[in-house]
C-alpha cells in the first residue's frame, strides 16, 4: 500500500461514515517510529471503524523540528505506518498543522498522544462543532523521538 492524497482520504472517510463507521484521525511527524507511536496508534484504532493518519512532509518536519530532521524521509515514515495493522490509510501533508486536513477528512474523533494538552489540539473546535470529539492517549515515558535521539547522542556521541 502507498499513501493516498488528502482528497482520497476525505473520500474514504465519507464512504466509511456512510457505512456507519466511526472515522478516527491522528497526525504527527512520526520521525522515528517507536513503541509510544505503536501504542497510541493501536489505542486510536480501538476507538473507531477506520484510522486515518496524516504525516507531516519532510519540509514541514524541518520547519517544526529543525534542520537535522527528519531522520527518515516521508516515504519511509508513511511505509512504516502503513505496515501497521492498526492503520488503514496514510496521507502526507505539507502544512505545519493538520487543520486543513481535518477540515477535509472531517473525522468523528481526533486522537493525540499524552504529550498533548486538550486545549492545544489543532482541529478540536472544528471537530466538536460537527459533533465529534478529541481523545488523549496516556503518554508512555521515555518513548519520544527526542528522548531516543538524546539517548543515542549520550551513548555514541559524535563517533
Amino acid at each position: 500500500m502507498k499513501p493516498v492524497s488528502l482528497e482520497d482520504a476525505a473520500r474514504v472517510a465519507e464512504e466509511a461514515r456512510r457505512g456507519g463507521k466511526k472515522v478516527v484521525f491522528t497526525n504527527g511527524c512520526f520521525d522515528l517510529i517507536h513503541a509510544g507511536h505503536v501504542h497510541c496508534l493501536e489505542m486510536a484504532r480501538k476507538c473507531g471503524g477506520i484510522l486515518i493518519v496524516g504525516v507531516n512532509s519532510d519540509e514541514s518536519v524541518r520547519r517544526l523540528k529543525g534542520q537535522g530532521r527528519p531522520i527518515l524521509p516521508q516515504a519511509e515514515r508513511a511505509e512504516l505506518l502503513l505496515g501497521m495493522k492498526a492503520v488503514d490509510l496514510v496521507f502526507v501533508f505539507d502544512e505545519d498543522t493538520p487543520r486543513e486536513s481535518i477540515l477535509s477528512v472531517r473525522p468523528d474523533l481526533i486522537v493525540k498522544g499524552g504529550d498533548w494538552k486538550m486545549e492545544n489540539v489543532v482541529g478540536r473546535s472544528e471537530v466538536e462543532s460537527w459533533g465529534g470529539s478529541v481523545k488523549i492517549i496516556p503518554h508512555r515515558p521515555g518513548t519520544s523521538t527526542t528522548s531516543i535521539l538524546e539517548r543515542i547522542r549520550e551513548r555514541f556521541g559524535s563517533r
